[in-house]
């Protein structure tokens, strides 16, 4: 690397901020990060910066959109540090990610997909399933496994003043209807919990669905982001030599 860094063109902090909108701070904290090597200093204390900082600022750059800010300084962090296998264990840690997240789409997308209309809307609502036995039996689960998706924040049913009954009203019944749906693809109570959350924030299923073609298409960004970042990030590991055998 020391060899590399005396080669080249000498450009100031000024230089690599220009053209990627930003200050000669953020490129000081850059290197003070460790996402940018370690500059030398002329005698006079100023930083002088090469091609190969430009490089390493590029492929930050570039990691950002697919992995985040945070997991894209670590992964320059480790490459800068000469510990290329950790940079490329957190690329990997984001693949999994993006992955659990297409799964988790496609999940939802089929739960959607399976429920169909609901059976208790309007005024169908009013004796059965409002109640926890007609609607556990309605799922084909027990009464405890609606009261254990209560605890959980998954249906919020309210209370009969007079009685104490719970009441699931058609929102609830819903809620219910999806986490059914989600435990049968085998997904645990606390990953259905932000997808519950989705819907209700929605205002509904119809609302959500509406949702799910933007979310595909941040995933597939998010994909081709991580390949963008992927190739700016090799060109910088031949370039300073951090690349492993």
């Amino acid at each position: 690397m020391g060899e590399n860094l005396q080669n080249g063109v000498r450009l100031r902090p000024v230089d690599l901020a220009r053209g990627h909108g930003l200050s000669t701070q953020a490129i000081r904290n850059y290197e003070e990060d460790g996402i940018l090597p370690t500059a030398e200093r002329t005698p006079s204390g100023y930083r002088t910066y090469t091609a190969l900082h430009a490089r390493a600022l590029r492929a930050f750059l570039a990691l950002v959109p697919g992995h985040g800010h945070r997991t894209a300084t670590a992964i320059m962090r480790a490459v800068n540090q000469g510990e290329a296998e950790e940079a490329f264990r957190l690329i990997d840690e984001s693949h999994v990610q993006l992955l659990d997240d297409r799964r988790t789409l496609q999940a939802v997308e089929r739960a959607l997909g399976d429920l169909g209309p609901t059976p208790a809307s309007g005024a169908q609502a009013g004796a059965d399933d409002r109640f926890i036995g007609p609607l556990a039996g309605r799922l084909g689960i027990r009464p405890a496994t609606l009261r254990k998706w209560e605890t959980a924040g998954l249906v919020h049913p309210r209370r009969d003043p007079r009685t104490g009954y719970r009441v699931y009203d058609e929102a609830d019944v819903r809620d219910a209807r999806l986490v059914h749906q989600l435990r049968r693809g085998g997904y645990l109570l606390e990953q259905i919990a932000p997808l519950i959350a989705q819907v209700r924030a929605a205002g509904g299923l119809e609302p959500l669905e509406a949702t799910l073609s933007d979310w595909h298409d941040r995933l597939s960004a998010r994909g081709r982001a991580m390949l963008t970042g992927a190739a700016e990030l090799e060109a910088y590991l031949s370039e300073s030599g951090r690349a492993e055998p």
